[in-house]
């Protein structure tokens, strides 16, 4: 499915410390149709919902719908803290172009 850098789990946990309502919930990881090349990510703090694929990294849980898993498969999540802006971050193989942004993204097409 994805992988989950350490960084990504101790930034979910440190969110979910923060906020006694997050207790027992994960990160959810989703695609959506948007954005400037035509599919974008989302992500937020929610419940596992039946037939989710479940990522679980250092007592945290990561969710992805089935609808995204095959746009997600092989890619890599992480937190990142810069200059330019901290947030999640995702690397997609799966992505044949992206945006400037790097929230949104253009599926490479099936073999």
């Amino acid at each position: 499915m994805i992988t989950v850098t350490e960084n990504a789990a101790r930034q979910l946990r440190t969110l979910l410390e923060s906020r006694p309502e997050a207790e027992g919930k994960g990160l959810r990881v989703g695609i959506a149709k948007g954005g400037c090349s035509g599919l974008q990510y989302e992500m937020s703090l929610g419940d596992r919902k039946p037939g989710d694929e479940i990522v679980a990294r250092d007592g945290v849980e990561f969710f992805v719908d089935t609808e995204s898993a095959d746009y997600l498969r092989g890619a890599t999540l992480d937190y990142r803290d810069g200059l330019t802006g901290a947030g999640f971050h995702i690397e997609n193989p799966n992505a044949a172009r992206t945006c400037g942004c790097g929230t949104s993204f253009e599926a490479a097409r099936p073999a």
